[in-house]
């Protein structure tokens, strides 16, 4: 675990199988618990079950899409802390404009770099 890394209950949701995986892996690396979902109304019933800290999501998922799913937990999230990273292929201004307005905290273009991830996910622990 990296001397920095703050361990955090994260949620990756992607559609592809291997991305969402290989994130997982890396995220884990770093200390963190992480649980993985393929689809956007898969990935609500995991948060609403066990209250992840952070979820870092696709926008471009089936059968529910990123910026619904978003919404979904903000409005299920209560008084907990929920981190929202969207991590997409989509960065056109209109793309980050819906992802906030969707109650993402950050939009970030794949690829990323995952130093950068848990960058995030351990300044968010701080502020907590």
């Amino acid at each position: 675990m990296s001397a920095l890394a703050a361990v955090r209950h994260v949620l990756v949701v992607d559609d592809h199988a291997d991305a969402a995986e290989s994130l997982a892996l890396l995220l884990q690396r770093e200390g963190h618990s992480v649980d993985v979902a393929f689809d956007g109304r898969d990935a609500l019933a995991q948060y609403e079950r066990a209250h992840h800290d952070a979820v870092i999501m696709d926008i471009g998922l089936p059968v529910l899409d990123g910026y619904e799913c978003a919404r979904a937990m903000r409005r299920v999230q209560g008084d907990r802390a929920l981190l929202l990273i969207a991590l997409t292929g989509w960065g056109h201004p209109e793309d980050r404009r819906r992802s906030e307005a969707s109650g993402f905290d950050h939009h970030l273009v794949k690829p990323v770099r995952p130093s950068e991830l848990n960058a995030l996910l351990v300044a968010a622990q701080r502020t907590e």
